[in-house]
C-alpha cells in the first residue's frame, strides 16, 4: 500500500504552526510498512483541497488527511469530500451524545455548529476521538481509501494509534498479525544511537525499525509482521538482541513509561523518597516527578533557591562553600543535595545548580551544569555537564540528566567522571 499525506490549514502555510502531524504519520505508516509518497499542505480552500486529493488519486491507494473537522466555517474537509466523494453526511450518534454530554457537563453553552463534529461519510468507518470531539473516519471507495483526521496533535495520535492503525493492519497485512516492541533510552542523540546501529537499520525489512526523539529520551519501535503472535515475537528478539549489542549501557525500559515514570516505579518499588534542590531548573524536576497520584508516596517537598543569599539561609548551603567554590560547583551542588535530603528526611537528595543562559554566571558559559546526588549511607557526589546556548533546553536536559543519574544510583551502576567534595576537578 502507498500513501499520501495532505495537511489542511491556512495556519499551516502561514507558519503559525507547526506542521508535526505529517511527520508522526509517516513515522507510524513506515512502521506499518507502508510507504509515503508525498506530504502537502493546502489551505482551507476546498477548491485546493479537491485538486490536492485528485492528484494523489493518481499516485496512491491510502489518501490521508488531517485537520478541517472542527465546527467552524474554516473546518471544510468533510463537507469538501463528502461532495467530491458524492456521498452523504450522517451523524455519528455516539459522538453526538459525547458533545452534548461534554457541554451538559462545563459551563460553555453548545453552540449547534458543534455537532458538526459528530458528522462522518456515509458509510464510512468511524474513528473514536479520545481526547477531543471531532470523530474521525475511513472510507473506501473506488480503489481508494480516504482517512480523515482531526488536526491537533493531541487528538490525532491517540486515534492513529488506538484506532486507525488496526483497521491499515486489516487492510495490508492478509491474515498476518503485527506485533511492536518499544525500547527505550537516555544518554545519547537520535544521530549517535542511528549511527550506532546504521548497519541493522540499512538490512531491516522485517521486522522494521523506527526511531523517535522526543525531549531528550530516545524510543526504537520494533515492529514485525508474522503469521502469528508467537512468531512475531521471536523475530523481534532476534532484531532486539542486535540493537541491545550496541545500545545496552543506554537502556532504560519498554513501554510507554519515560524515564521520570521509571524512577517513580523504582522509588515505589523500594519504598524510598526523594527530594531536590533546584536552581537553574526551577522546580522542573519535582515537577516532572509529582505528574500523578504517586507522587505523596514519594515526595514530602523540596526547594527552588536561585540565589546564593537563599542557598544559604534558606538550604544551609554554607558561606564557606559559596565563597571559595561559587553557587555553579560540584560543591554547592553536593551540598545542596546534602542540605535538602537532610531538611525532608528523604532518602535521595538531588542538587541542580548552573548556567541556564543566555548570559554567562561565574565566569561559567551557558549549559554549564552541575548535579549533586546524596543518598542515604553512600558517599555523595556531583557530575558536570554542558549541553549549549538554548536556556529551556539546558533546562529540560539538566532534569532528564538528574533523573538518570538517580536512576544509574539505584540500579548501583557506575558513573564515570564523578567529583566529590573539595576534590580537584580537573
Amino acid at each position: 500500500m502507498k500513501a499520501e499525506i495532505i495537511s489542511i490549514g491556512t495556519e499551516l502555510l502561514l507558519g503559525q504552526v507547526d506542521n508535526s502531524n505529517a511527520a508522526y504519520l509517516s513515522r507510524e505508516l513506515a512502521s506499518l510498512g507502508i510507504e509515503v509518497y508525498h506530504h502537502v499542505t493546502v489551505g482551507d480552500n476546498p477548491d485546493r483541497l479537491i485538486e490536492a486529493v485528485k492528484q494523489a488519486e493518481e499516485r496512491v491507494d491510502l489518501v490521508i488527511m488531517s485537520g478541517g473537522l472542527g465546527p467552524t466555517e474554516d473546518d471544510i474537509t468533510k463537507k469538501t469530500m463528502a461532495e467530491y466523494l458524492k456521498v452523504d453526511l450522517i451523524l455519528h450518534e455516539e459522538t453526538e451524545d459525547k458533545i452534548i454530554t461534554y457541554h451538559k457537563n462545563s459551563d460553555f453553552e453548545m453552540p449547534e455548529n458543534n455537532q458538526l463534529q459528530a458528522l462522518i461519510l456515509a458509510d464510512s468507518l468511524a474513528l473514536t476521538n479520545d481526547t477531543g470531539l471531532a470523530v474521525g473516519m475511513m472510507l473506501s471507495k473506488g480503489g481508494h481509501h480516504y482517512v480523515l483526521l482531526p488536526g491537533p496533535p493531541d487528538e490525532l495520535e491517540p486515534m492513529v494509534k488506538n484506532y486507525l492503525n488496526e483497521e491499515l493492519v486489516k487492510h495490508t497485512l492478509n491474515e498476518q498479525v503485527l506485533i511492536s516492541r518499544v525500547l527505550r533510552f537516555f544518554g545519547l542523540t537520535e544521530a549517535q544511537l542511528a549511527k550506532r546501529i546504521s548497519s541493522i537499520i540499512q538490512s531491516q525489512s522485517n521486522p522494521t525499525i523506527a526511531i523517535y526523539a522526543n525531549e531528550g529520551e530516545i524510543t526504537i519501535r520494533i515492529t514485525a509482521k508474522a503469521d502469528d503472535e508467537d512468531k512475531g515475537n521471536k523475530e523481534i528478539d532476534k532484531i532486539e538482541e542486535e540493537i541491545m549489542s550496541h545500545l545496552s549501557d543506554y537502556f532504560y525500559g519498554y513501554g510507554d513509561k519515560r524515564l521520570a515514570d521509571v524512577i517513580k516505579d523504582m522509588l515505589l518499588e523500594r519504598d524510598l523518597t526523594i527530594t531536590a534542590a533546584e536552581s537553574l531548573t526551577g522546580g522542573a524536576f519535582l515537577s516532572m516527578l509529582t505528574s500523578d497520584l504517586s507522587a505523596g508516596s514519594i515526595i514530602e517537598g523540596g526547594l527552588v533557591t536561585y540565589s546564593a543569599d537563599k542557598k544559604n539561609n534558606v538550604l544551609k548551603v554554607t558561606k564557606e562553600t559559596i565563597e571559595k567554590y561559587g553557587v555553579v560547583s560540584p560543591e554547592c551542588a553536593i551540598e545542596m543535595a546534602e542540605k535538602s535530603r537532610k531538611l525532608f528526611g528523604a532518602d535521595i537528595g538531588v542538587g541542580l545548580t548552573g548556567v541556564a543562559g543566555p548570559s554567562s554566571l561565574e565566569n561559567q558559559i551557558p549549559g554549564t551544569v552541575w548535579i549533586g546526588i546524596a543518598f542515604k549511607d553512600k558517599q555523595s557526589f556531583s557530575k558536570h555537564y554542558h549541553f549549549g546556548f538554548k536556556r529551556n533546553k539546558n533546562r529540560m536536559l539538566a532534569v532528564l540528566n538528574a533523573m538518570e543519574l538517580v536512576r544509574r544510583v539505584l540500579l548501583e551502576l557506575p558513573t564515570e567522571n564523578t567529583v566529590f567534595y573539595g576534590e580537584d576537578k580537573h
